[in-house]
């Protein structure tokens, strides 16, 4: 799933390859994706794109005061085109969800792999009439986000690390990898509950988000749609990594499976030496 600094990545390569160009046609070739119709997709051609932003994991591609906005979910992504194909798209058993055509003859592509399809696109006249953009907490790499902010934001949290730093109504952006990559440099357990913090805890959990995000997004930066993916592959510590070494103390990363996710972790570093062999049967690490 495409997270924060991927989304930034996106929000710069799109507004160097949209911002003053027109939108000529969107085509939508699976309908579930669509999921505003008033004002109706169509109402999007024509314009000349004028800003492209990010809200959490949302793109925003803004055209003379319409918002198309998406969140490309687990399993979508946007590829570019220097050059679309002739004829509109064919509805079919491809990944192929809706494409966007620009007068020049470029545009891009929104693609969904897998049977979950939970990629998502609105158009609106403001982002706030998205529920899943209205209930946005705080964007962790924003000016004002400090770390009395932070902690204010954890103060009383009883949930467990992990979840609380995905839930994007407390932050906004960070998801599964980034959470399993902010809390092994932070060196703590996933099930440390968040309210359990102390102040040193606090500070270095909040220095681990911030230089986490910050890096990826560094790596990220001026790289092609097409590259992110790999890159965000490439600059993961122990996310996806079961069985690999870890490349802080050389222990072997652990897994803990849900049912439809699973995060990784190094013991040494961040559970004290102690293995985590199954959520229902481990008890929270302190």
């Amino acid at each position: 799933m495409p997270e924060l600094p991927e989304v930034e990545a996106l929000k710069d390569f799109l507004a160097d390859h949209l911002v003053g160009r027109e939108v000529v046609r969107v085509l939508p070739v699976a309908i579930s994706v669509l999921k505003t119709y008033d004002p109706p997709v169509t109402a999007f051609e024509g314009r000349e794109v004028t800003a492209v932003r990010r809200h959490g994991k949302f793109l925003d591609i803004e055209a003379d005061g319409l918002h198309f906005v998406t969140h490309l979910a687990r399993a979508g992504w946007l590829h570019w085109r220097d050059t679309l194909p002739d004829g509109p798209p064919r509805p079919g058993k491809g990944p192929l969800a809706l494409r966007v055509a620009l007068e020049t003859g470029e545009g891009f592509d929104l693609t969904e792999a897998g049977t979950q399809k939970r990629l998502a696109v609105y158009v609106v006249r403001d982002p706030a009439e998205i529920p899943g953009v209205a209930r946005l907490g705080p964007d962790p790499l924003a000016a004002d986000f400090d770390e009395a902010r932070f902690a204010q934001l954890l103060a009383g949290e009883r949930r467990q690390l992990k979840g609380a730093l995905r839930d994007q109504s407390l932050i906004a952006g960070v998801g599964n990898a980034y959470s399993d990559e902010i809390l092994h440099a932070a060196r703590m357990s996933p099930f440390k509950l968040a309210a359990s913090l102390t102040a040193e805890e606090t500070t270095r959990l909040y220095e681990a988000l911030r230089s986490t995000l910050t890096e990826a997004v560094e790596r990220s930066h001026g790289l092609a749609a097409g590259r992110l993916k790999a890159e965000k592959k490439s600059g993961l510590r122990v996310h996806g990594r079961t069985g690999e070494r870890c490349p802080v103390c050389g222990d072997t990363i652990r897994e803990v499976s849900f049912s439809d996710s699973s995060l990784q972790y190094c013991p040494t570093c961040q559970t004290g030496g102690k293995p985590l062999a199954d959520r229902r049967l481990s008890r929270l690490l302190k």
